[in-house]
């Protein structure tokens, strides 16, 4: 009799336990439908009016989170991504006076050199990647606003004639459909999510950890090079406000699509698109509704600590990388 009840009390946790990884696989998908209602509610309509309006922002977040969610999948941060994409941006409109081309290559290796830096003093000098990448935050933070001090970097005339959502759209798509690939059907995604569950464990298995992460870091800086072209052409120039608090957008962003901050095996690539929209709809939202910068801001802060409270894994959770 002791030992029914014992399968049975443990059928009932094992349920118990599915029941609720269900329910934090659909809290994403049922708070965007609700966010976005909730709006459309409060701003009669408009909303739906502006809907396409408000989706020319998810372009930027969903190319820069898409890096950033391969660097939090194996348990690391990037705090920097804000001033990758600023300097990657003046960049691109610097070179963009001679070509195009050339300007989107200057800018994913401008992003993929800053990327190196933090894999390097991460994976090399074993210093904590949110260290090492708010110290690259701040020290690209200043060079932006030193090269704008005087006026803005303007970039070819060319570059605004590209700014249309079609072009957007399919630099977008275009990552998130390799990044998507690469993530679900090569060995580059399982090797990111054992990292990610268990460095040690992954070294045993015979991953090259250490060679891993910094090819991870020089990517994430390589797409957000890339997001600077996108960043560019809406403006054609840029100014010391470039690509500030993109960092913490992209992290909202993720953690809003249930995104686990010690990453792992829980990462799932649809924390990219929905933490994106989401986003990209309670921003709006709070604008239209007529908010502060600063309760925004409070409202965003709320949310984000209800989703991390509820998707972190407090297991894996105990060391930071």
């Amino acid at each position: 009799m002791a030992g029914n009840t014992n399968t049975l009390s443990k059928e009932e946790e094992l349920k118990k336990r599915s029941h609720i990884a269900l329910l934090r696989s659909l809290l994403p998908i049922i708070g965007l439908v609700v966010v976005f209602v909730v709006f459309n509610i409060l701003t009669k309509g408009r909303m739906v009016q502006k809907f396409s309006m408000a989706m020319t922002q998810i372009y930027v977040t969903m190319i820069a989170s898409t890096g950033v969610f391969f660097v939090m999948t194996m348990g690391g941060l990037d705090f920097s991504q804000g001033s990758i994409l600023g300097m990657a941006s003046i960049v691109v409109c610097l070179v963009s006076k001679t070509s195009i081309p050339l300007a989107i290559v200057a800018g994913i290796a401008t992003g993929a050199a800053i990327g190196a830096i933090n894999g390097f003093f991460y994976v090399n000098r074993k210093i904590k990647s949110f260290i090492v990448t708010i110290c690259t935050m701040f020290l690209f933070r200043g060079i932006i606003k030193y090269l704008t001090s005087n006026a803005p970097v303007q970039g070819s005339a060319k570059l605004i004639m590209l700014n249309t959502d079609r072009m957007k759209l399919i630099c977008m798509l275009v990552v998130v459909v390799i990044g998507f690939f690469a993530f679900r059907f090569t060995r580059f995604g399982m090797y990111l999510k054992a990292i990610g569950a268990g460095e040690k464990a992954a070294k045993f298995a015979g991953i090259r950890t250490d060679r891993m992460k910094f090819l991870v870091y020089v990517l994430a800086g390589a797409i957000t090079g890339f997001a600077a072209f996108i960043n560019s052409i809406k403006v054609g120039s840029v100014t010391a406000s470039g690509g500030n608090q993109v960092e913490t957008q992209i992290l909202i962003a993720l953690v809003l699509g249930g995104m686990p901050i010690s990453g792992g095996a829980k990462a799932r690539f649809s924390n990219i698109v929905i933490g994106s929209a989401l986003y990209v709809v309670l921003s709006s939202g709070l604008n239209m509704v007529g908010l502060s910068t600063q309760a925004q801001q409070l409202v965003q802060g709320v949310v984000f600590l209800v989703f991390v409270a509820v998707f972190a894994d407090r297991e894996s959770l105990r060391v930071i990388k």
